[in-house]
């Protein structure tokens, strides 16, 4: 029989009651997904006993104010088990029955996983293996800059232990010592095909946790009093982060399904779900009500403090990737940035940050998932998180950045070492690809300076930007073109140079920038005049100064890159320019081969975007 309603005076519900909260989760994670003909209903069966005692017993949360500064947070890292988390959030009162039922449905914020449409969730999940490592960076916030006492619960599938950076957040969990965080192993023992790597062996994944530097518990997943006081004791952790490892069963309460294979992702059919429900006890209507979390705020907090942005001497050479620094240095006024490196900070010189605000910068180590990652999370806590790698490195990460697009975070991301211009380091170390890949994220920018005045400029705009934002900085020092009056606003461009009987436009970006002056100071010792322009804005692409550049050359663009052909600045500009009732005729130069060791110049010559190549396709293109 149902129990009635916990009230705000009997607070903390005792087990018998849990028990039945648990059996409501299950019956309304399949009813769901019945109604849907779609879900995981049996993985969701698994974790309901460790839910329902954590939601009734040991969450802190107030889902009137999902804002809330000392709100736990909870995240399901196992993101199909959607049924489960929607099905607490009817018992919570946040959601009615009849939005239950919109699950799956077009236009219903009841999505096939979980993403932040809804106030309550975090961050979008259901890419394996993302939500702990965010988990990890909102637990740093809470640890090392709020300095609240806010818990973080992480729901892990066993499936997604298989995946590394699973164990990059471990490691680095246990590293600082986030002992406000606790992720929940749900070891069912089944996944998608079968048999999960290590099946139910707990032991295996305690010495692993153990061995990463955190403490773990082992029991059984539903056993209500020892899950309740395994929950107590990560509470008064205060040295280490604990993992609870729970063993459970798939499709726990319906013994037609329990422990059965070959249900991963499929609904009940209506026959088989009402013997289910029937089996569970029924449909319920209990509510809990979450004991709300304790009063406080962040230690930090904005104070809008202004930014004074370094300056630079025209014509001084200063690598962009050293102006990233000082930028970031000089936002460091700022209380809410915070910058994170993967262990190249004296390269991408975001050590010049952890030299001014130490306690502001978090060293990710060769981990460029949980890099990533970590930023997403202190972005959940509304922080403005800078991101620095080399740029070829962030392809590690990019299911991370993908991801980061759906949960609607706010990053800030730095890669260096782009293209064959870092010269000896070889193809390993060269990013030809990152402004492809960064172009294809959803409401992404993509930013490409070519000096260090508009570095510093662009990187203060950063900071007030939404969505995700790709820095590419370049590894050798060139010179400052740009005075401190010039302005960057994100989506514009600069005009470097331009004459009434200019025959072809360059456009170019970054470090070709320098190569296409070069070339249009040999060409007009020809009597050949080109317009040079810079598109530091990648995208969204200035789709206005490229057609005034075509307009003013008869349609004759040549563009230039260090970039593979696909997806960098010659698509940007092409894909402007093509619904143009008279398209322009584009010349696209870009690295064409793999490339090999040399200098930086060699590189780019053997690669056909030096200044004498430019040169070449400005002749020709010419009459």
């Amino acid at each position: 029989m149902a129990r009635a309603a916990v009230t705000r005076e009997t607070r903390i519900p005792d087990l018998d009651f849990v028990q039945e909260l648990a059996q409501q989760l299950r019956v309304d994670g399949i009813r769901m997904s019945t109604a849907a003909g779609s879900g995981h209903p049996t993985s969701s069966m698994s974790a309901a006993d460790l839910m329902a005692v954590l939601m009734a017993r040991h969450l802190r949360y107030d889902f009137q104010d999902p804002q809330r500064a000392t709100n736990d947070h909870l995240i399901f890292s196992k993101g199909h088990a959607s049924p489960l988390l929607y099905a607490m959030f009817r018992a919570a009162g946040a959601i009615s029955e009849e939005e239950m039922f919109t699950y799956r449905k077009l236009g219903s914020r009841l999505q096939g996983h979980p993403t932040p449409a809804i106030p309550w969730v975090d961050v979008a999940t259901g890419s394996l293996g993302q939500g702990l490592p965010i988990a990890v960076g909102i637990a740093l916030a809470g640890r090392k800059l709020d300095r609240l006492p806010y818990h973080v619960w992480v729901l892990c599938g066993d499936s997604e232990l298989a995946e590394g950076s699973i164990w990059e957040a471990i490691d680095k969990a246990g590293f600082y010592g986030l002992a406000n965080l606790t992720p929940i192993f749900d070891v069912n023992r089944l996944g998608q095909r079968g048999p999960t790597e290590y099946e139910w062996n707990t032991d295996l994944y305690r010495r692993r946790v153990e061995a990463f530097g955190c403490d773990a518990l082992v029991v059984d997943g539903h056993d209500l009093h020892a899950i309740d006081e395994a929950f107590s004791r990560v509470r008064e952790a205060s040295e280490r982060p604990t993992v609870v490892i729970a063993r459970t069963i798939k499709g726990k309460g319906f013994s037609e399904l329990e422990n059965k294979d070959g249900w991963h992702g499929k609904a009940l059919p209506k026959d088989m779900a009402d013997r289910a429900i029937a089996e569970l006890g029924g449909v319920r209507t209990l509510r809990v009500e979450v004991a709300p979390p304790q009063p406080g705020s962040p230690a930090i907090q904005e104070d809008g403090t202004s930014v004074s942005l370094p300056r630079y001497e025209k014509g001084a050479k200063v690598a962009t990737r050293k102006a990233y620094g000082d930028a970031l240095v000089a936002l460091g006024a700022r209380a809410t940035v915070v910058a994170l490196d993967g262990e190249v900070s004296n390269s991408t010189h975001a050590d010049q940050f952890k030299q001014a605000y130490p306690e502001r910068f978090f060293e990710m180590f060769i981990a460029e998932q949980q890099l990533v990652a970590a930023a997403v999370g202190l972005s959940v806590r509304r922080y403005v998180p800078f991101a620095s790698t080399f740029a070829a490195f962030f392809s590690r990460a990019y299911d991370f950045i993908r991801m980061a697009a759906i949960s609607r975070a706010n990053l800030r991301l730095s890669g260096s070492h782009a293209g064959v211009e870092i010269g000896e380091d070889g193809p390993s170390q060269m990013a030809l690809e990152d402004l492809a890949a960064m172009r294809a994220v959803q409401g992404s920018t993509v930013l490409y300076p070519c000096d260090a005045t508009s570095t510093a400029q662009l990187v203060q705009a950063m900071a007030g930007a939404e969505g995700i934002v790709y820095l590419r900085t370049t590894r050798g020092a060139y010179p400052v073109l740009y005075g401190e009056g010039d302005s960057f606003p994100i989506g514009g461009s600069r005009v470097i140079r331009q004459g009434q009987a200019d025959r072809v436009a360059i456009i170019a970006a970054g470090v070709t920038v320098h190569n296409a002056i070069e070339a249009a100071a040999q060409l007009d010792r020809e009597g050949i005049a080109v317009r040079v322009l810079d598109c530091y804005s990648v995208k969204p692409i200035d789709r206005q100064a490229l057609r005034e550049a075509a307009r003013a050359t008869g349609g004759r663009l040549v563009v230039v890159e260090d970039h593979y052909p696909e997806g960098g600045l010659g698509a940007a500009v092409m894909e402007a320019l093509a619904a143009e009732p008279d398209p322009p005729r584009v010349v696209h130069l870009a690295v064409q081969g793999l490339p090999g060791s040399g200098k930086p110049a060699e590189l780019m010559d053997a690669a056909g975007i030096s200044a004498r190549h430019i040169a070449a396709a400005v002749r020709k293109l010419k009459d």
